[in-house]
């Protein structure tokens, strides 16, 4: 009875660290951002809520799942800033991308391109800018919250290129990987 007992308690621990794994479990929130003031546009902080800061991302494998985000890389965008990885901003007709802070890796993954899978299609982006998981609620990240650890986001060419449309387009599910 022992021997099946402790048998049973090893396969149960092993399946449960799979399924924190394959969650990215083990990238948890290391802080809280509470901001002390509110500003006016919808997307801003929004004065003493938390938002959870990030300083990991989800492993990246050849289909890692995210959320893809709408963004304007465009000047007077969402961003406010150029572009991190080439100091430029970029048109809504380009196919670009801001990752997450883990995945954006310091800039290790500037200037290259990732495969976007999603709506039954596939489109490669090229990553111009990190989704900061750290830092926002501030005048250099628009006011907006940290984004969480796990988003892809994307311009309007890309989510062209992946035919969403009308009122799925804001968040979306996806795999991406490396190119």
């Amino acid at each position: 009875m022992l021997r099946s007992t402790s048998g049973l308690l090893l396969l149960a621990i092993a399946a449960s660290h799979l399924l924190l794994a394959a969650a990215g479990a083990g990238c948890g929130p290391s802080g809280t951002l509470r901001p002390t003031q509110s500003h006016a546009c919808q997307d801003c902080c929004k004065a003493g809520q938390a938002y959870p800061t990030y300083r990991c991302s989800p492993p990246v494998s050849s289909s890692t799942r995210a959320v893809m985000t709408l963004n304007d890389f465009d000047e007077g965008g969402d961003g406010g800033d150029p572009s991190e990885c080439d100091g430029a901003f970029h048109r809504s007709s380009e196919r670009v991308v801001a990752l997450s802070t883990g995945w954006y890796s310091g800039g290790s993954r500037c200037g290259k391109n990732i495969r976007i899978r999603a709506n039954g299609r596939s489109v490669l982006a090229k990553v111009v800018d990190e989704c900061d998981t750290v830092n926002g609620c501030d005048r250099e990240h628009a006011f907006q919250p940290p984004c969480r650890n796990n988003v892809v986001d994307a311009s309007q060419a890309v989510w062209d290129a992946l035919g969403i449309t009308g009122e799925e387009v804001g968040e979306y599910n996806i795999t991406w990987s490396d190119a």
